[in-house]
């Protein structure tokens, strides 16, 4: 399953990379998630690693990776997504003093939820499109 949403933000790429590139931040605009922390030594970057509770539509345990890091560009994420394993991948481009957000998500389910992934699809897309409108108005308001 392959989807991208994109929102505006008005905010610079810069500031949006940085609290994007903070994985720890993702409970705070991500209604499924509860906890995400750090669980590699050194600065953020490729090869950072995660763990992550997710409490949306069941609770798991997540790992996740940092698989690309260009500052204030591109933030790519790979792991364990609920039933589904994939890429995530959040491309900033400036925009009148702000910044234009595409998140385009590869996530292939393995299992039984192979059934029910392609009625999944328009949900997911929907629910990451909730939660991008979230980080808007979160980072925004700051």
């Amino acid at each position: 399953m392959q989807f991208a949403n994109t929102i505006t933000i008005d905010r610079r790429p810069a500031e949006v990379f940085a609290y994007l590139a903070d994985l720890e931040n993702i409970p705070r605009w991500n209604y499924a998630i509860g906890e995400t922390r750090k669980t590699s030594d050194g600065p953020v970057g490729v090869g950072s690693q995660y763990a992550q509770v997710r409490t949306i539509p069941a609770h798991a345990e997540e790992a996740l990776e940092i698989t690309g890091f260009e500052p204030d560009t591109r933030l790519s994420i790979q792991g364990v997504l609920g039933p589904f394993h994939g890429e995530i991948t959040y491309a900033l481009a400036p925009a009148d003093g702000g910044t234009v957000l595409t998140n385009s998500m590869d996530l292939q389910a393995s299992g039984p939820a192979r059934l029910i992934a392609p009625l999944a699809a328009a949900r997911v897309k929907n629910a990451v499109a909730a939660n991008l409108e979230a980080l808007k108005q979160l980072l925004e308001k700051a």
